[in-house]
């Protein structure tokens, strides 16, 4: 697997960790030094219609530590997947990136040729998609498919050799080494969803997407395959940002969380602090309309619909749904800031200035 790794690698150089600027969300109790495995800095995506551009992400910026579980949680419409998407360059038209950058080690991809992007991809940072049948070839076998990212990196294998490598990886994602021989109409929900998991560890990246990986499966099988990906990830020392948007599956699955509402960030803390105290009035909202196991109770959800991202109004984009709406929240767009150590909030509800 090492020398695997090295042979892509050498192909274009190694990617190491970068310090963390000021003024971005970052773990760290992880990272004394303040380093990280990779940057985001004010990323801006565009959909461009005949009525005007739809600011899908407008102005997202986090840090993520090596070996971190960094989550993104939201409403759909809110922003998470086209950040999953850019991050690895593959934003098409009408879709845009407008700005900002993204810092794998001291490489911006935003920076990089077609050729040089792909070079990057699966060998320092991969993507787990949404909805494996749509990942997978139908007309290949899973030995194929996954031999074609290795080939296509510089990779060359004996047979034996590509038996052994291909083996090891579906045992490390709990498959029998038989399921290499078949298609993907042979495999279970679950299964395919693991043999995506495969390909993207196949070249050990520092950096793993994963969009709303068990989307489409059933509970049980949710389970199974967040436990996979955090033991692959956990072996290679990789970090993860996990994309979805069930709460209950994110609180034991990340390290950190990201909320996300109407294309901007606008809470950023460990897990357990912000289940536990959450800052932002639509972090509270989303956790209360959890259902409790505790006792019964009547569901309750959010009043409103989130902004239009293509007239977005004024102010604070939560306000028209906010029950603590002030005046200044209609005309002033909120920053994220820190306001207490690690815990970052986009809300006027708070000062300015970090606490202890």
């Amino acid at each position: 697997m090492a020398s695997i790794r090295k042979s892509a690698r050498e192909a274009r150089g190694a990617v190491g960790k970068m310090r963390v600027p000021r003024g971005l969300p970052v773990v760290r109790d992880r990272e004394a030094d303040g380093t990280a495995v990779l940057l985001v800095e004010d990323l801006k995506v565009y959909y461009h219609t005949a009525a005007g551009p739809v600011k899908a992400v407008d102005g997202v910026g986090f840090g993520l530590a090596a070996g971190e579980r960094f989550g993104l949680v939201g409403e759909s419409g809110s922003g998470k997947s086209t950040i999953a998407l850019a991050l690895m360059r593959l934003i098409r038209p009408p879709g845009q990136i407008e700005d900002g950058a993204v810092l794998l080690g001291d490489t911006n991809l935003l920076d990089l040729s077609e050729e040089q992007m792909r070079r990057m991809r699966l060998a320092e940072i991969s993507l787990v998609a949404q909805g494996a049948m749509n990942s997978l070839n139908p007309v290949k076998r899973i030995k194929d498919q996954i031999l074609l990212g290795l080939r296509d990196h510089g990779v060359r294998l004996s047979d034996a050799e590509a038996a052994s490598h291909i083996a090891d990886l579906l045992q490390r994602v709990g498959l029998k080494s038989g399921v290499a021989k078949m298609f993907p109409h042979e495999l279970s929900g679950g299964m395919k969803q693991r043999v995506c998991i495969a390909i993207a560890i196949s070249l050990q990246p520092k950096v793993i997407v994963a969009d709303e990986p068990t989307s489409a499966l059933d509970v049980v099988v949710q389970w199974q395959v967040i436990d996979t990906l955090k033991r692959v990830q956990e072996e290679l020392g990789a970090a993860v940002i996990l994309i979805g948007h069930d709460m209950g599956l994110m609180a034991q699955a990340v390290d950190r969380l990201g909320v996300m509402y109407a294309g901007k960030l606008v809470e950023v803390v460990a897990t357990r602090e912000l289940f536990g105290e959450p800052l932002h009035p639509y972090t509270q909202l989303l956790i209360a309309s959890l259902p409790s196991l505790e006792g019964k109770s009547d569901l309750r959800g959010i009043p409103g619909l989130p902004p239009s991202l293509l007239h977005r109004p004024a102010g604070c984009p939560f306000h028209t749904r906010c029950p603590f709406v002030m005046n200044q929240c209609r005309v002033e767009e909120p920053t994220l800031i820190e306001h207490r150590p690690g815990h970052w909030a986009a809300c006027h509800l708070y000062g300015s200035e970090v606490s202890a």
